[in-house]
């Protein structure tokens, strides 16, 4: 009987290896519509990047949250004054170069003005970088186009295309030089992009559909900014995509829960007959349906014959907003935003909620600043600066007016450094208090304090050195002092000796 015994074992060796795996693997009847196919990224993105555009850009015309949530990408992630240039170039003995710092700096904000920056000159800067966060969110990916430009006193201009035309269904495997084209993306052997087929005119333009062609553009002239998901993808879907489905269904609910609400609050009611006589009613309809005239505040007499039956439905029902909200909050999380950020609704929060959901949006919209500069902003200064030495419209310096060299170009290049809009603190007493001992222990510098505030430690220097002239002018002593002196007591700061 010891082969039965070890039959035994193995059936519940067996039986145990089928229990010991990922529950996620399952593959039984309540698991039959869970995806199981292997596809790549670009395969996906190909079959859906269309109508995933397409609805994302019908809820932000139609819905509030979406527009909502765009709306927030714009304010938080760019903010009123956009991200601003630093340079921080030096010297051969360390020290900085205020001089050619200054003069890039005054020659970029000209730039970045309105009617200077872009082709159409509708565009300040700070508008581009709006409408690049949005393009990104609503559209999944940006396009960019670097213009030679004899418009521009610096030779240079930006182009923004929707991204509609870079043609997805161009698809190539057949080329001769290794290369393929995989949605309009020509791409070499390492999979690095080297050129793009796009439509010279919008696809979807009535006008110039009959007669649409592809120009062939070279990288290096087109900015294709998109986030990836996978290795290996080439295009980007909206960022509304994973919440896309939910939106359109809550729409559907809150609009059955309005109209059945408005039902209710206009307490309709039937006329029924025993004897099967239809009513004929005081008119008809557009559908010559046969109704009463009724109006609020009467009573009218019953047709004779006739019964009353009232229709009182009860919405909205007691679950509509805890079911709402509860949708809401998906909703929130398949945008990467916190729910009471996305619907205004602060009922239910108090401070240390608060604080942590301020705090958790803020590094996302961080990690969207970085991504703004490292994708937008820096590629364009230092094609614009490439240009602009190359026009000589960048002087070494005002007295000799001389145009930079070009073989300075990796010397400034390199030195810009690119503020983005700073945040307000949530309990500015605390958090003051923490970065006053932080700077004093050493733990963290000015310039980490500054950041947060969206600036630099030099202009802040810079500042309060105009601030104390001023004062001194006046007469008037101030109270700043650098961080580990002793601030001057109150009879000091007006003036009057100290008893002490």
């Amino acid at each position: 009987m010891a082969w039965y015994d070890r039959f035994q074992r193995n059936k519940k060796r067996k039986k145990t290896l089928n229990i010991r795996k990922y529950q996620g693997a399952n593959t039984g009847r309540l698991f039959a519509d869970f995806t199981q196919t292997s596809t790549s990224a670009d395969e996906e993105i190909k079959n859906n990047l269309r109508l995933l555009r397409d609805r994302s850009r019908d809820l932000a015309r139609n819905d509030t949250y979406v527009q909502r949530y765009l709306n927030l990408m714009q304010s938080n992630v760019i903010g009123n004054n956009g991200i601003r240039l630093s340079m921080k170039a030096r010297n051969d003995d360390g020290s900085l170069d205020i001089v050619a710092n200054r003069i890039i700096e005054d020659k970029w904000k000209k730039w970045c003005k309105l009617g200077n920056c872009t082709t159409n000159g509708r565009l300040s800067f700070i508008d581009c970088q709006k409408l690049f966060i949005e393009s990104l969110a609503r559209d999944g990916e940006v396009l960019i186009r670097h213009v030679q430009s004899r418009d521009s006193e610096f030779g240079y201009q930006i182009e923004f295309l929707e991204a509609d035309h870079l043609d997805e269904t161009k698809n190539d495997n057949s080329r001769q030089n290794s290369n393929k084209v995989k949605m309009g993306v020509e791409l070499n052997p390492n999979n690095k992009p080297v050129a793009y087929y796009l439509f010279k005119n919008h696809p979807f333009d009535n006008q110039f559909q009959s007669t649409q062609k592809h120009i062939r553009l070279e990288a290096d002239k087109l900015i294709h900014a998109y986030i990836s998901n996978r290795p290996e993808q080439n295009r980007g879907v909206p960022l509304t995509a994973s919440a896309m489905s939910n939106i359109k269904l809550l729409n559907g609910y809150l609009e059955a829960e309005i109209v059945a609400a408005r039902t209710a609050a206009s307490k309709m009611g039937f006329f029924t007959s025993s004897d099967g006589d239809s009513y004929v009613g005081d008119g008809e309809d557009e559908e010559y349906v046969p109704i009463m005239n009724a109006e609020a505040g009467t009573f009218e007499q019953l047709p004779s014959g006739m019964d009353f039956k009232s229709f009182d439905p009860d919405h909205p029902t007691s679950a509509f907003e805890p079911f709402t909200i509860q949708v809401l909050r998906s909703i929130a999380s398949g945008l990467n935003i916190s729910y009471h950020a996305l619907t205004n609704d602060l009922s239910s929060v108090n401070y240390s909620s608060l604080r942590a959901g301020a705090l958790e949006d803020r590094e996302m919209y961080r990690l969207y600043q970085r991504f703004v500069i490292d994708h937008f902003i820096r590629p364009v200064f230092e094609k614009w600066l490439e240009m602009s030495i190359s026009t000589g419209a960048i002087s070494t310096s005002p007295a000799t007016n001389q145009p930079l060299p070009m073989s300075r170009y990796d010397k400034f290049a390199n030195a810009a450094n690119f503020i983005p809009r700073s945040f307000s603190w949530v309990d500015p007493q605390k958090e003051m208090n923490a970065a006053i001992n932080g700077m004093q222990s050493g733990l963290v510098s000015f310039q980490d304090v500054q950041s947060n505030y969206g600036r630099d430690v030099e202009e802040l220097f810079e500042q309060h050195e105009r601030e104390n002239a001023l004062a001194r002018q006046y007469g008037i002593k101030t109270a700043f002092q650098p961080f580990g002196i002793k601030l001057p007591t109150e009879p000091d700061i007006l003036g009057e000796e100290s008893n002490d």
